[in-house]
């Protein structure tokens, strides 16, 4: 079915693909952005592109999403109510935006592509390979896409991710979540802690934010490690949370007023478990499991972690695994390493959660904890203005670290993150999975965005 060679192969299109594509089109690279399905297309989703998303967009010189903004956030659960603020930061807007991931990703894609990024509708099926080293993906069409490196930007089950081997799936940290909207108007997003029976809590969470044309969109999310038969049980109970969220005031309507089309998809969350990158292998998003652990925000991890993997492409290719491992650890570990831990410990004890839970709403009542808790759990503390709240943030991050430090998630950040470890880990992996060439076997900068491509459509 024929052949064609590029410099990046990107699997997926969403907003990690489609960042990565669009950073490395625009420097000149020849990009091949592939995904399984054609644009526009839906995702079970919250729907919110927080403030450090917004503030990628800007970067990248691209217009704001036309949405609703989001700014404070309330927590709702064991009978309480509190709110979280939403502050202007140093280097992030003191708001997000809701746009529908239709919309959203259909806005990233056509950028990638007006960029140069070749766009192909197809399913990545099988790796190919040169003389032991990763040479692309043959696609669902027959059509074989040669390249010097991939880019896995295909979701939490992560194809490309498992086919180089780089998910220990004992460790991951997997979510499920069930999304549907609602004729609702919603002033103020709400966070659901539920408890379905006194001190039994539901070990994750629900949502009702708001969106455009006045439809709320209402989830509910679950978190569980290794086993995602666990999932299920979103479906199961998402009509008594709705219950629920009618009981408490949040929703308004009738039944009928939601709507019965449900969509449902899988998190990966925390990094644990992943291994983000490996020889030609660079993962992003999801499926490097660049979800909070604590709330569920992807997207702006997504465009993040795209714009770095591309942005280590273009700098060193020889040693963009490494680099790109180090931008991540920078960017996201002092705060995965804490919530990933502390997820990892919650999940299956109800008992335990609704605990935190009740121990959480009683503290964050207070303005300057509230403040300070937002800034945390949303991952701003890098960029925070030096206020109150940024004070009490840096404060949680102090005691999560010295209290997650002998963990074993700690430890296995530690030898996948550690610079000789990561090197260890390279050098094994790349040898079981025979993908990849060695660092000083791939080629240099000049080559990858040189004034004559590298590589030429066969």
């Amino acid at each position: 079915m024929g052949s064609s060679r590029f410099d990046v192969v990107v699997v997926g299109g969403g907003p990690a693909g489609s960042v990565a594509a669009l950073v490395l089109a625009r420097a000149g690279a020849r990009v091949a952005l592939v995904d399984k399905a054609a644009f526009p297309r839906d995702k079970a989703c919250g729907d919110i592109v927080g403030p450090r998303g917004l503030q990628i967009l800007t970067d990248l010189g691209l217009p704001a999403p036309i949405g609703c903004d989001v700014g404070d956030i309330a927590v709702v659960g064991s009978g309480r109510r509190a709110l979280l603020p939403c502050g202007q930061g140093l280097a992030y807007p003191d708001h997000g935006t809701a746009v529908t991931r239709t919309v959203f990703d259909s806005f990233l894609h056509d950028a990638a592509v007006d960029a140069g990024a070749d766009a192909l509708h197809g399913r990545a099926v099988a790796p190919l390979e040169v003389q032991g080293r990763m040479d692309g993906y043959r696609l669902s069409t027959g059509h074989d896409l040669r390249a010097d490196f991939v880019i896995g930007a295909d979701g939490a089950t992560s194809r490309v991710a498992a086919d180089a081997q780089m998910v220990d799936a004992s460790r991951v940290l997997w979510g499920f979540a069930v999304r549907t909207y609602a004729a609702e108007v919603v002033d103020v997003p709400a966070l659901v802690l539920w408890e379905p029976a006194p001190w039994r809590a539901f070990p994750g969470y629900g949502w009702v934010f708001p969106g455009p044309g006045g439809r709320a969109n209402v989830g509910l999310g679950l978190g569980t490690v290794g086993d995602r038969r666990a999932g299920a049980r979103v479906q199961q109970e998402f009509p008594r949370f709705l219950g629920h969220l009618r009981e408490i005031g949040l929703l308004t309507g009738s039944a009928r007023t939601v709507d019965s089309r449900r969509l449902g998809g899988w998190l990966k969350m925390g990094v644990v478990g992943t291994t983000p990158a490996l020889g030609r292998v660079l993962l992003a998003g999801d499926a490097a499991g660049l979800v909070n652990p604590l709330q569920g925000e992807g997207i702006a991890q997504a465009m993040g972690s795209g714009r770095s993997a591309a942005e280590a492409l273009l700098g060193e290719p020889g040693r963009a695994a490494a680099c790109y491992r180090a931008t991540l650890a920078a960017d996201h570990l002092p705060y995965h390493r804490i919530t990933a831990a502390v997820q990892a410990w919650l999940v299956g004890r109800p008992r335990a959660v609704a605990a935190v839970s009740r121990v959480l709403m009683t503290a964050v009542r207070n303005d300057a904890i509230a403040g300070g808790w937002s800034v945390f759990w949303n991952e701003l503390l890098d960029g925070a203005p030096p206020n109150r709240h940024q004070s009490v943030a840096a404060a949680v991050t102090r005691l999560g670290q010295l209290m997650t430090a002998r963990t074993s998630t700690a430890r296995w950040f530690n030898a996948v993150f550690d610079a000789e470890g990561a090197a260890a880990s390279l050098a094994s992996r790349t040898d079981r999975a025979s993908w990849g060439r060695k660092a000083n076997d791939t080629p240099s900068a000049t080559d990858l965005v040189g004034g004559q491509p590298m590589s030429n459509t066969s």
